[in-house]
């Protein structure tokens, strides 16, 4: 059963309507996750970007990374909105890479995959990842214990841990890791969530103690899904 919310993000998705809960998501999701990864534009320079397809005056100078990817993460959002009731494969998660690093310097070097696994070791936080050799079989491993499981929110938070711990990608994986978990939890009925940069130390802290100790991540996913609702309720959306 399709969600009063996935039904109201397609349909404004489609009239291109301004100042909803499509437009809202779009700009707040890309905002925030890209800044926990780097991106110097402010909330007001991605609502720009978004609604006007131009980066405005600025007195800073701004990377055009942070541009192209800003504009290619609502492509991808749009991507998780198209097929949140789709099932999870990892051609799906290879094109969602695909599309966010698309034009970006990392694109125009040679032992960067574009869309493709990694090719070379990579940490997270100063912990190992996955060997690139390994990446493919994980990643199976991964979708083939996800689609046994229940789908309820706790499940949708252990798919993002283990995501982020194998690592798949050479870069974009935080990214890519936050687009799977809105689009699996919009395509079961799940109220999605997005985590803001004030909410991201208690995230990182989540997912080193997954495992361990699974509130940590688990509370403050619920916080960002409490500031969801908070949207929903103003736009009168039910969940």
């Amino acid at each position: 059963m399709i969600s009063e919310l996935l039904t109201a993000l397609r349909e404004q998705k489609q009239m291109g309507l301004k100042g909803g809960i499509y437009h809202k998501t779009q700009i707040d999701m890309t905002y925030n996750s890209n800044h926990i990864e780097g991106s110097r534009l402010t909330h007001e320079q991605t609502r720009y970007i978004f609604e006007t397809n131009t980066i405005g005056i600025t007195q800073e100078a701004v990377n055009v990374n942070d541009i192209v990817e800003t504009v290619n993460h609502f492509r991808c959002m749009d991507m998780v909105i198209d097929h949140a009731t789709d099932e999870l494969s990892t051609d799906f998660i290879k094109e969602l890479h695909r599309v966010l690093k698309t034009g970006t310097s990392d694109s125009r070097k040679d032992w960067f995959a574009v869309g493709g696994y990694k090719r070379l070791p990579n940490e997270v936080g100063g912990e190992a990842t996955c060997a690139p050799e390994l990446v493919e079989e994980r990643m199976e491993e991964l979708l083939c214990d996800y689609q046994k499981g229940r789908r309820q929110f706790e499940d949708i938070l252990d798919l993002h841990v283990r995501f982020e711990r194998i690592h798949p990608f050479q870069d974009g994986n935080g990214r890519v890791g936050r687009l799977l978990m809105f689009k699996e939890c919009l395509g079961s009925g799940i109220v999605p969530f997005i985590i803001t940069d004030e909410l991201k130390m208690f995230y990182y802290r989540g997912l080193h103690e997954w495992g361990h100790i699974n509130g940590y991540l688990t509370d403050t996913c619920l916080s960002a899904q409490d500031q969801y609702k908070a949207a929903l309720d103003y736009f009168r959306i039910k969940y």
